[in-house]
């Protein structure tokens, strides 16, 4: 039976393409504008604060909480249906940025809002998945 893969985004995008080669060093790379400090992420090319394009990248250290979540039951993916329930949760890095992502490593009743979490990478040969699991 052939392996159902993740589906990847695409590693090739102007705006994502420094944060996606990044992530192969396992580095969660985020913006802040010199202009105003706002914290950017998703990567863009301009502040979503003040619109000036004086992006400097940072590195998170990868740590953070559980600000909200969600459990999925059911998904029509092959990929998600072969690991559902699963938790998707919004994750503030301590540094500042919001992520959406996965939690991993333990089950969904035992995830939390307010769950310190760390960053867990998925390798795949193009590109890492920061996942998260408790600190």
């Amino acid at each position: 039976m052939k392996e159902i893969k993740r589906p990847l985004p695409r590693v090739n995008e102007l705006d994502t393409k420094d944060f996606w080669t990044a992530t192969k060093q396992n580095e969660f790379r985020y913006q802040q504008c010199d202009s105003c400090a706002t914290v950017i992420f998703y990567p863009r090319r301009h502040c979503t604060g003040c619109t000036s394009g004086k992006l400097q990248w940072k590195v998170s250290a990868g740590k953070g909480t559980v600000y909200t979540y969600s459990v999925v039951r059911q998904s029509y993916h092959p990929f998600f249906r072969t690991v559902a329930p699963y938790t998707v949760a919004w994750i503030d890095l301590d540094e500042g940025p919001r992520i959406l992502s996965n939690v991993i490593g333990i089950s969904a009743d035992e995830v939390s809002i307010g769950l310190r979490v760390q960053i867990e990478w998925e390798e795949h040969e193009e590109l890492h998945i920061p996942l998260f699991k408790p600190a």
